[in-house]
């Protein structure tokens, strides 16, 4: 017997046996599996994707509300049964447009045919339970109460600790609702005309300037970004509060950058772009292999890059120099900015990587900084929005070295959200973008 063609639900299923069983990042899982299942159309794949990150956002409640209709436990289900019912669990909650009985039985058949009759029998009686309950209309109220539960109690304690408790709760309901696709023009000046032509060629896509970067244009639908019109050439994929990031270091012509933890060059290609004429970036990263690609990227894109350094920074400088105008440090961090993109961090997080990463960051900060000129400037940036990655980094830099002062923003972007401010804190239900903590520094006096 052949086996049947994929579904955006057996896709959803697949991956989310990855992310139980081995710990699997869900956003690369999925694209794997999107791209394997080319009978797909883009309803489909966008099902999967909010199957997978729906179920992934609240897996902890829907884990209670099954719990309460198996008195054995859930801990003896394999991997599959065990995703299988929370799919069926999502969908029966929050998926209003699935009848319930189609939930249940698709859940039922996708069981039996894997593991048998007997387990089948068992997710069948478990699920019509949760059908009858969740049959009470309370839908979108209840995915919000939801979110905030499947929340770790040490990251909503975090999260009030530096929301307070009306913020962590808007916190956790941002991630409710897709976010937009970020796209990144090369030039502000470029945007409109830019959007006005994916309009016109992406007619099922729906396309709007961006809230806070002057780059940026937000999409919704569309399917596959990288067959619309002036991709990677006109534009390229870029979350916005990533791109004010970047835009924040205030890099000016003739300036030459460091891009401390350029990773995948993003930002390094936004401040490339900022110094020309005249100016250069040097890039930076602890991974020799992907920090030669990005260089050889961003040279063939005409970017002004002037050298790579692999560094680790926790332990050193290595060979880089110490006159740079402006240095952004994007830092390691916990990630805890982009839930409402990458869901499963929350499953993976624990409370003793907070103050780990928080001394990481400081140590790496103290040393990009003596590279930095008298009167030059650095920005720090995690995507984190909690306060033991901001401002408790930012303390213990002051009193690290005490040739750096905390200064405003030279960055318009940035600017226009802070005015004299030194510090900034993005948050998704504010601004609409990932969540991040951003603060500048002015280089006073020489570093040791």
């Amino acid at each position: 017997m052949m086996p049947p063609l994929p579904t955006a639900r057996s896709v959803a299923a697949s991956v989310l046996v990855r992310v139980l069983v081995d710990g699997a990042f869900a956003a690369a899982v999925l694209d794997v599996e999107v791209s394997r299942a080319v009978q797909l159309d883009p309803r489909d794949r966008a099902l999967a994707t909010e199957l997978v990150y729906g179920s992934l956002r609240v897996l902890p409640w829907l884990d209670e509300r099954l719990l309460r209709h198996a008195p054995r436990g859930l801990g003896g289900l394999d991997p599959r049964t065990h995703a299988e019912m929370l799919l069926s669990a999502y969908q029966l909650f929050f998926l209003e447009r699935v009848p319930a009985f189609a939930a249940v039985n698709e859940a039922v058949e996708a069981i039996k045919r894997a593991r048998g009759a007997k387990l089948a029998a068992f997710s069948n009686a478990v699920l019509r339970k949760l059908a009858a309950e969740s049959a009470d209309g309370k839908g979108a109220a209840r995915l919000a109460e939801a979110a905030e539960a499947s929340l770790p109690a040490w990251l909503r304690a975090a999260l009030v600790r530096t929301l307070g408790e009306d913020g962590a709760r808007a916190f956790a309901a941002a991630g409710m609702d897709p976010p937009a696709l970020g796209l990144r023009v090369a030039r502000a000046d470029e945007r409109d005309a830019l959007l006005e032509r994916l309009a016109g060629a992406v007619p099922n896509a729906r396309f709007e300037v961006g809230r806070a970067s002057p780059l940026a244009i937000l999409a919704r639908g569309g399917g596959k970004s990288d067959a619309w019109p002036g991709s990677g050439d006109a534009w390229s994929v870029q979350e916005e509060g990533s791109q004010i990031v970047a835009l924040a270091v205030g890099a000016r012509p003739g300036d030459v950058v460091l891009d401390a933890c350029a990773g995948r060059g993003n930002k390094s290609a936004i401040l490339a772009r900022a110094v020309m004429p005249g100016g250069a970036v040097d890039v930076a990263d602890v991974h020799p292999t992907k920090l030669a690609r990005l260089e050889r990227q961003l040279r063939q894109a005409g970017l002004p890059v002037r050298a790579s350094h692999a560094v680790d920074w926790s332990i050193g400088v290595g060979e880089v120099g110490s006159e740079y105008d402006r240095a952004l440090v994007d830092a390691p961090c916990s990630g805890t900015g982009t839930l409402r993109r990458r869901p499963d961090l929350a499953l993976r997080r624990e409370a003793e990587d907070i103050g780990r990463l928080a001394s990481l960051q400081a140590a790496i900060v103290l040393r990009v900084a003596t590279r930095v000129r008298p009167g030059g400037r650095l920005v720090y940036a995690v995507c984190s929005v909690l306060r033991e990655e901001g401002e408790d980094v930012v303390k213990a830099v002051l009193a690290g070295d005490p040739g750096l002062a905390l200064a405003p923003f030279e960055g318009e972007a940035a600017r226009a959200l802070t005015q004299d401010e030194p510090t900034l804190r993005l948050l998704p239900y504010v601004h609409g973008t990932d969540g991040y903590f951003l603060a500048s520094f002015e280089r006073r006096s020489a570093g040791s």
